[in-house]
């Protein structure tokens, strides 16, 4: 056998000339070829029927009187390593091209110089040498010719660069969407502070000028006040000496003992005693430190109040676009589901007629808006904002590709923002009171919990047009859930 067999020149060496099988107890008569024990010695018993005068060798019909067979126990390794390879069928394929045909880079010599490496085995990635490894080692593994093993593994490979592309794009565009939100956030962050500053400054600003206006008021009453007293004792010192003048003349009138002397001086006395008597009749006001003590903070705060924008607004709901089912107070601030039969309201294209809905009279174009809305008690609502100009007939998705913009409560304690699909929100505690702030020209719209304003959710949008308030309460049920209204919060002062 040359070293650089193929594996199917490799099987036909292994092969028993008379069963055409692998050699099984090889043994040779005495020549150059083998065969199976069993096959030969067959071969010759039928010879011996026959009469035949000697024993020949079926290859080279070389003959013997009394042949010997000799058993290779070298050969019999050989086909035992042979066998013991998973995939028989596989050798037959994995025979090589031709060495015109082939880069001699492409194979490897065995250090044995057993001729050229013909197999590769896929399970341990290692090139595999009949004659030197053992076959055991690779009895359960994928075994394959080099051709097919450089064709599988190029495609593999060309799969993980595929693959490794793919990440790289996918690693560039996320680099460059986080720098770009890296440079986002840097602007908005410095836009905030600029934002923060303002208001408190403003804040400040109003505190300053209420301090002012209070310190001024009170050094105001504080004159006014010193005043009034200090003029008060200057007119009650002088009352005072002529009361004591006039004490001083009934004493020295009192102490006259002659009878007649004190008689004579009696017409003379009530004279001299006029503009010498005062009552005291001083009235006293306290001064006004109640202007200026008590909840000295609540107070400041309450005058503050008219000058903080925005505050919670005094919205009002439009009736012509209200359901039938819903039923909305005389001053149209609170809007609740009624179980009775519809209201007999005319329709039109304003009036929601299936969705129970409702929508606020204004309509928002430009500025910055805030308004609370009370959901306490409520196990079903929907609040948010709406196009002026959006579908009100039939079943509506609300979401905002449908010109909605909305939270809401379903499930009774579940609370998501109506997106595509929804976003849970992260609620903590049941909402009471649910805070809407829109600022038109930045297209934000935040919902809070007006309790805390702890922050819910933001919708980021370009808001084409102008939008209304919208409110829905949910349907009540017969059980006596979600019969609670929803109610426009407005702040008084």
């Amino acid at each position: 056998m040359a070293g650089a067999e193929a594996p199917c020149g490799l099987r036909d060496e292994l092969l028993c000339s008379i069963c055409l099988s692998l050699y099984q107890e090889p043994v040779s008569p005495g020549c150059e070829h083998f065969f199976c024990r069993r096959c030969i010695a067959e071969h010759w018993r039928r010879q011996e029927a026959q009469a035949a005068p000697a024993r020949d060798c079926p290859e080279c019909r070389r003959s013997w009187a009394e042949p010997r067979l000799a058993p290779s126990l070298k050969l019999a390794n050989i086909v035992e390593r042979f066998a013991a390879f998973p995939l028989d069928a596989l050798l037959l394929r994995a025979a090589p091209r031709r060495d015109r045909d082939r880069d001699p880079a492409s194979a490897r010599a065995c250090a044995k110089e057993h001729g050229r490496v013909q197999l590769f085995c896929l399970s341990d990635r290692a090139l595999v040498c009949f004659f030197c490894d053992e076959p055991a080692l690779h009895e359960q593994h994928q075994v394959t010719g080099l051709d097919d093993a450089f064709e599988e593994l190029q495609r593999e490979l060309k799969e993980q660069l595929q693959t490794l592309q793919d990440s790289e794009r996918g690693h560039t565009e996320a680099l460059a969407l986080l720098q770009h939100q890296l440079a986002e956030t840097k602007s908005s962050a410095k836009s905030l502070r600029t934002t923060i500053g303002e208001a408190f400054e403003r804040l400040h600003r109003l505190l300053r000028e209420r301090q002012k206006a209070m310190l001024e008021e009170l050094e105001a009453d504080t004159a006014r006040t010193l005043t009034d007293i200090e003029q008060k004792i200057q007119r009650y010192s002088q009352q005072l000496r002529k009361v004591q003048e006039g004490s001083q003349i009934l004493q020295e009138r009192l102490a006259e003992v002659d009878k007649h002397a004190f008689l004579a001086g009696i017409a003379s006395l009530s004279e001299r005693l006029k503009g010498k008597i005062h009552e005291t009749n001083l009235t006293y006001e306290d001064f006004p430190t109640s202007k200026y003590t008590g909840p000295l903070q609540y107070t400041i705060w309450k005058s503050l109040f008219q000058d903080i924008h925005p505050v919670p607004a005094a919205l009002t709901l439009d009736p012509a676009t209200a359901h039938q089912r819903l039923i909305l107070s005389d001053d149209c601030t609170i809007v609740a589901y009624g179980n009775l039969h519809p209201q007999p309201l005319q329709d039109s294209p304003k009036r929601f007629d299936v969705e129970v809905s409702v929508l606020g009279s204004e309509a928002f174009g430009s500025g910055v808006h805030y308004w609370e809305v009370v959901v306490s008690e409520k196990t079903q609502w929907m609040i948010g904002l709406a196009h002026e100009a959006v579908t009100r007939k039939g079943n509506i998705q609300i979401q905002p590709s449908r010109g909605f913009y909305c939270i809401v409560m379903h499930d009774g304690n579940q609370y998501s923002a109506c997106t595509e699909p929804w976003t849970r929100l992260n609620v903590k505690s049941k909402l009471e009171k649910v805070g809407v702030f829109l600022d038109c020209d930045r297209g934000l719209l935040i919902f809070y919990n007006a309790d805390d304003m702890s922050w819910l959710y933001t919708f980021r949008e370009k808001f084409p047009g102008k939008l209304c308030s919208y409110f829905s309460p949910g349907q009540s049920h017969a059980n006596g859930k979600n019969v609670q209204p929803l109610r426009i919060n407005t702040v008084r002062i």
